[in-house]
């Protein structure tokens, strides 16, 4: 009798440390109605070029390679729910000088976000007003060897956006 009740409190107290647990991934967000989503060009209150367009691409690309939706330009008809992104801010300072010559020997590129995921009927599935993303990248001393990094540091930024997008989404943080 005292075995019997030794082994139901540690089955009980197993069960009950295990409660809320669950595997990333696992705990999709979403209704299951939604199977297309629309990602129309996000919207930019930045001045800084193209911006926009290497954040929408990203976030297309990783819902593509992630996830079992279709996704569409257009919200149309056909899209169960629409994502979407407005760039608040992008900006590049420079983040270390050269002391021999003055001049910035690295930049930090910061940009801002707002993001909001509805349905058909205009309920908010997701949202998060505030996304955050830097990425450094160090500017060539050497005129010869000089090229262009920022372009690739805002790649790196906005693939980082993307998968943490998405992954929010799915997971329903």
């Amino acid at each position: 009798m005292r075995l019997a009740a030794t082994v139901l409190t540690c089955v009980l107290a197993l069960s009950v440390a295990a409660c809320g647990y669950h595997t990333a991934g696992h705990n999709l967000a979403l209704p299951p109605s939604v199977r297309t989503i629309a990602v129309p060009g996000f919207a930019s209150q930045s001045p800084t070029f193209r911006v926009e367009q290497v954040m929408t691409d990203a976030v297309v690309r990783e819902f593509n390679t992630r996830t079992q939706f279709h996704v569409i330009h257009e919200p149309d008809a056909d899209a169960d729910a629409v994502l979407k992104g407005t760039v608040l801010s992008a900006t590049a300072a420079p983040l270390a000088y050269d002391s021999r010559t003055g001049r910035a020997a690295s930049v930090l590129v910061t940009v801002s976000l707002k993001v909001t995921l509805t349905d058909r009927d205009g309920k908010v599935l997701f949202q998060n007003p505030s996304y955050l993303f830097h990425e450094q990248y160090e500017l060539s001393r050497e005129l010869s060897s000089f090229f262009e990094e920022d372009s690739p540091a805002m790649d790196r930024l906005s693939r980082d956006f993307a998968r943490t997008l998405v992954a929010n989404i799915l997971e329903g943080y």
